[in-house]
């Protein structure tokens, strides 16, 4: 897929998860579940889906050996 999208930032809810993301050129944050299906596409160059035991799915930003551009580390910020 050309023009894949980049993960820049996260926000969590209330419970610790990660709710919304930023995208390398969005002013606005987009739902995580909205993020997920782009993910599933191909869409991002820096995370991908990852399905649960329970069905359910989460995003998660591809593993480079640093820990500052993982979601939870940018929803710090």
């Amino acid at each position: 897929m050309a023009g894949k999208r980049k993960v820049v930032d996260a926000r969590q809810d209330h419970e610790g998860n990660i709710s919304h993301v930023r995208l390398e050129g969005n002013r606005n944050f987009t739902d995580v579940n909205k993020a997920i299906e782009i993910a599933k596409r191909g869409g991002l160059e820096n995370a991908h889906a990852v399905k649960k035991k329970d069905g359910g799915e989460y995003l998660r930003t591809n593993p480079d050996g640093r820990s500052g551009n993982n979601l939870d580390e940018m929803a710090q910020d």
